[in-house]
């Protein structure tokens, strides 16, 4: 798989000519010669903390880890349940409270799962301590706002957005720092940070060698392009990074996800009270996600614009699985931070819309796009570490049967449905909220309530 487009943060893109070198030798990382070898790093069993542990990718990702033999604490602040109330949008599926999620996968594994309360961006000292007290070998960051369009909403949105992401993600290398602990910090990034705009080429997994001015050559972060505020934090996230390994030698591995599909993992279907989070309405409800449940509820897909923006995908299982050998692949102290694309496969939007509508009979629904993007790309993007380091990912073609399990779970919870929330609410700015001023959100109709009862 493959894509374009990242970092550079210090360098303006138009100073950069992005031909390849002839010669720019990198020092490979412990982690890159792994992977160059197809070998799977450390098998030991570690204390892993999980920031966000109650969230979408968090809840699923703390219970495979535990699975695995792994001794797991969960760190959350429960702010997607609160965004939850002041969207007016549960999830479609009953989310059970962290507590009885723990007792629950205590019942059915006989593992515990330690549950804390706490905010990574204004908790420190309390972050601090937990440190401390519970000296994990890594800490995996999925505590940051995570919707896009949440954070176009209005400035509120883009305040908590900043505040929250680029602050904890700062908060946690002090606290690393502060607690006089080698702790490996896995981040859960975004492909969004390279942009989605046809750059002609591969993107590469973090680092890029380019030819500056005067014919220097150089490896460098890949250039940034964000594309909501959202985004603009993960590149936030990213200088971080890199300054608090350079300076203080941290250890940090940055995972770049595409889009997120499915709900359940093996673990999660072993009792309704482990079930994931299920996000359907226009704020946080993934592009894939969103069409499954609208053609198990007979709605016509909601395409934005053309359907002609190219987006990488990657099934919930596999972010699990992802973080999991990342964990097992740390990179040494001293060396540059760890970046890997973590994605399945890229496609196009429109695609995975008809893909959709043949399997369950609806038909396209193409409005007009609330965001400010390309309306057609290309993206083409390296995943080589993953696939080297053991996972074999899951893709659309060959899982029906996934599809199947999407469509079970919303046919099952569909009386929790709101359709007032399926269409788009957030735009990127004025321009594009008049464009969308015929969206109305009371034409959704779902199957049941178009049928006459006798």
């Amino acid at each position: 798989m493959r894509v374009i487009g990242f970092f550079v943060a210090l360098l303006p893109i138009s100073t950069l000519s992005f031909s390849v070198p002839k010669a720019a030798p990198v020092r490979l990382s412990q982690t890159a010669l792994n992977a160059e070898n197809g070998a799977n790093g450390e098998s030991e069993k570690k204390k892993v903390i999980v920031l966000g542990g109650d969230g979408f990718c968090g809840w699923p990702t703390s219970l495979h880890l535990s699975d695995q033999g792994h001794d797991v604490v969960i760190v959350d602040n429960l702010s997607r349940r609160k965004i939850d109330l002041d969207l007016g949008c549960d999830s479609l599926t009953p989310i059970a409270s962290p507590e009885e999620r723990c007792a629950a996968w205590k019942e059915v594994s006989g593992k515990d799962i330690k549950f804390v309360n706490l905010d990574v961006a204004k908790d420190y000292d309390l972050l601090v301590q937990l440190l401390k007290e519970e000296q994990p070998d890594s800490v995996v960051h999925f505590a940051e706002q995570r919707a896009a369009p949440y954070s176009m909403k209005d400035s509120k949105g883009k305040r908590y957005t900043i505040d929250n992401n680029v602050g904890g993600s700062n908060n946690l290398c002090c606290a690393v720092l502060d607690s006089e602990l080698d702790i490996h910090i896995v981040h859960l990034g975004t492909m969004g940070v390279y942009g989605y705009g046809t750059s002609g080429g591969e993107i590469p997994e973090g680092y890029i060698d380019v030819v500056l001015p005067g014919g220097r050559e150089a490896n460098i972060l890949h250039p940034a392009y964000p594309g909501s505020v959202y985004h603009a934090t993960k590149c936030l996230d990213a200088i971080l990074w890199q300054f608090y390994q350079k300076n203080d030698q941290l250890r940090i591995t940055d995972l770049h996800q595409g889009i997120v599909w499915g709900t359940n993992t093996p673990q999660t279907v072993l009792d309704e009270r482990l079930v994931n989070r299920f996000d359907y309405d226009g704020d946080y409800g993934t592009v894939l996600n969103r069409f499954l449940m609208q053609g198990a509820m007979g709605v016509p897909l909601t395409v934005y614009g053309t359907g002609g923006q190219t987006r990488a995908f990657i099934h919930i299982t596999d972010t699990a699985r992802c973080i999991e050998i990342a964990i097992n692949n740390p990179p040494e102290s001293g060396e540059r931070v760890e970046i890997f694309n973590q994605i399945a496969e890229t496609r196009r939007v429109r695609d995975v819309a008809e893909m959709v509508a043949g399997l369950t009979g609806v038909d396209c629904n193409f409005l007009p796009n609330p965001r400010q993007e390309a309306a057609e790309n290309e993206l083409d993007v390296s995943n080589e570490k993953f696939c080297n380091l053991g996972l074999d990912p899951i893709t659309l073609d060959s899982q029906d049967g996934l599809f199947q399990e999407v469509t079970e779970i919303v046919s099952k919870y569909k009386s929790r449905c709101n359709p007032k929330k399926i269409l788009p609410a957030s735009f990127w700015n004025k321009k594009r909220a008049e464009e969308c001023a015929t969206i109305d959100s009371d034409s959704i109709k779902l199957k049941e309530e178009e049928t006459v009862e006798p």
